[in-house]
């Protein structure tokens, strides 16, 4: 089962392992990782398998949105099929 995960808010040190540490805890393993910088605004998205997570999507995805307002960034997890959903034409 896969899942996509956001980040998206003002640059700074440590976002990208602060979330990639989170997930490796969590078994939570990286299939595919893109990120940009434009005008000091930082856009991460990921999918991630989460076949095996040691927490449930609701706890993941609860503690990522904590991480996100710790580093003043905006990070959701939503499941594959839900954001395939929302972004279809």
């Amino acid at each position: 089962m896969k899942s996509i995960i956001t980040v998206l808010g003002t640059d700074k040190v440590g976002i990208i392992a602060k979330v990639c540490n989170y997930l490796a805890e969590t078994n939570v393993n990286i299939l595919d990782i893109s990120q940009t910088i434009v005008a000091g605004y930082f856009n991460m998205m990921m999918i991630v398998d989460i076949s095996n997570p040691s927490k449930s999507f609701e706890v993941m995805s609860s503690d990522l949105e904590n991480i996100g307002n710790e580093l003043g960034v905006v990070i959701k997890m939503q499941h594959e099929d839900i954001f395939n959903c929302m972004h279809r034409i």
